[in-house]
């Protein structure tokens, strides 16, 4: 059962993987590639402005607190000026405890600037590498769809394409069905014509009847012949006379016409 299972899902995983093959346009896969650098690259570029943000904030920061020790400073002067040691000595521990947290503002100033140059150096490079990606995109996309035609109007004169392969068979099972009922039609005569299938219509005759039917036609005509002649045998003293006055009269019929003229 495992091994079936196995076998299934090996055979399941090729259909799919063909199908796919067949599905994919590399052009579409390049713009969708192309689309993935340009989303990496807009967060590499949101990271920079990140960077540069928080940097921004710890200058603030340390400006504000450069200002206070400064001022601290100033106060502690004042105070001892007028005497005041004690009021000196809390100016100087608390410009101290400012100071420390410059300290702590710069190192972290430092590596948040180091950060941030990293950040823009990779952003440059990226930016350089999808330039260059999307330039070469074009040319395969532009050599794909050439090839794509080239091969298209290939296979259109050598017949071989898709849809000249369809024009093809519908040629050949015109052909074949036309040859198929000549030959049907064609041992259907001879089927009648030798009486070995019978005509339910009563119009076909056989070899036997048609020859009765001609020689009945030639006894006829036959019959004709000899009463015409006895016809002609028993009035033949009669035509003579008949034809001299039939040829007076067509003399007598035209003489106007030479009168006339």
């Amino acid at each position: 059962m495992s091994g079936v299972m196995k076998r299934m899902g090996m055979i399941f995983r090729a259909k799919a993987n063909k199908a796919l093959d067949r599905a994919e346009d590399p052009r579409e896969t390049l713009d969708y590639s192309y689309q993935k650098q340009l989303e990496l690259l807009q967060k590499v570029r949101r990271g920079v402005a990140d960077v540069a943000t928080s940097r921004k904030r710890l200058e603030l920061q340390l400006s504000q607190l450069q200002g206070q020790s400064d001022k601290l400073e100033e106060q502690g002067r004042k105070a001892l000026a007028l005497g005041r040691e004690d009021l000196a000595r809390e100016a100087l521990s608390r410009k101290a405890a400012l100071q420390q947290q410059v300290s702590d503002l710069e190192t972290q100033h430092t590596t948040l600037q180091g950060e941030e140059e990293k950040l823009t150096l990779a952003a440059q490079r990226l930016q350089a590498k999808v330039d260059a990606f999307r330039t070469k995109k074009e040319t395969i996309k532009a050599t794909y769809t050439a090839a794509q035609a080239q091969t298209r109007i290939a296979e259109s004169f050598s017949g071989i394409s898709e849809e000249m392969g369809d024009v093809g068979l519908a040629i050949q099972r015109a052909e074949d069905k036309t040859a198929q009922l000549q030959a049907r039609a064609g041992a259907i005569d001879e089927l009648l014509a030798s009486g070995a299938l019978d005509d339910q219509s009563g119009l076909a005759k056989d070899d036997i009847a048609t020859e009765l039917d001609r020689i009945s036609g030639g006894s006829d005509v036959e019959l004709e012949l000899q009463r015409m002649k006895a016809e002609l045998a028993g009035g033949s003293s009669a035509a003579p006379q008949q034809a001299i006055e039939g040829g007076a009269g067509e003399r007598g019929a035209e003489r106007p016409n030479l009168d006339k003229s």
